[in-house]
């Protein structure tokens, strides 16, 4: 397993370098750079290279010092730890949406003001990269194409928004949007929904 990679192998590694205090967000599946961090930090503790990949030396380790994940351990219900801020994020007003860490974070001049859990669109489908603002929003919307209610939608990259999806608070990361970004908390989301404008920032990264 190394840097790049996205499966449930990842996943069950996250969480067993969890049981080790070595990561604190919990499981998203995707081998980014905390992950690798992680990885290295238990590579240098034990006498093994410390290249921040997984080897089977390494794995073999890792699975000797913690015990097989529970599904609660692998999906936790808690909210993601949100990861540090793009250096765009730091200014004005800006929904900094982090795709390693699955979270969002509305932030006003380089200070978190609330954060959520939100998932991406699929191989096929990708939520698009880069920094956007906000275009338009819609308090009730229905999607034009998939005929699929999306509240408290605001839309920044041609046709792609941030709104809430029962999906996603039905079946958690079990799905995937179609390029949107899925809020699972209709609350938060509903209180940011009030609080963002058009013209607001989006950074959307890894």
């Amino acid at each position: 397993m190394a840097n790049g990679d996205e499966n449930d192998q990842v996943r069950e590694l996250q969480a067993r370098l969890r049981q080790l205090k070595l990561m604190s967000s919990a499981p998203t599946g995707f081998y980014g750079s905390k992950t690798t961090a992680a990885v290295k930090s238990f590579q240098s503790q034990h006498g093994l290279g410390a290249t921040g990949a997984v080897d089977e030396a390494t794995w073999q380790k890792i699975q000797g010092l913690s015990r097989k994940p529970t599904e609660e351990e692998l999906r936790p219900p808690t909210t993601n730890e949100v990861a540090a801020p793009d250096p765009r994020c730091m200014q004005g007003r800006v929904m900094c949406i982090s795709k390693e860490s699955r979270t969002l974070a509305w932030m006003i001049d380089g200070k978190v003001v609330s954060s959520m859990d939100v998932r991406f669109g699929s191989e096929n489908t990708p939520t698009r990269e880069g920094l956007f603002q906000v275009e338009w929003k819609a308090k009730d919307w229905t999607s034009t194409i998939y005929h699929t209610p999306m509240p408290y939608s605001m839309f920044f990259s041609q046709g792609q928004a941030v709104h809430y999806s029962a999906d996603f608070a039905a079946r958690g990361y079990a799905g995937a949007s179609h390029g949107c970004v899925n809020v699972r908390d209709k609350a938060k989301l509903s209180a940011l929904f009030d609080q963002v404008k058009v013209g607001d920032k989006v950074v959307v990264y890894w």
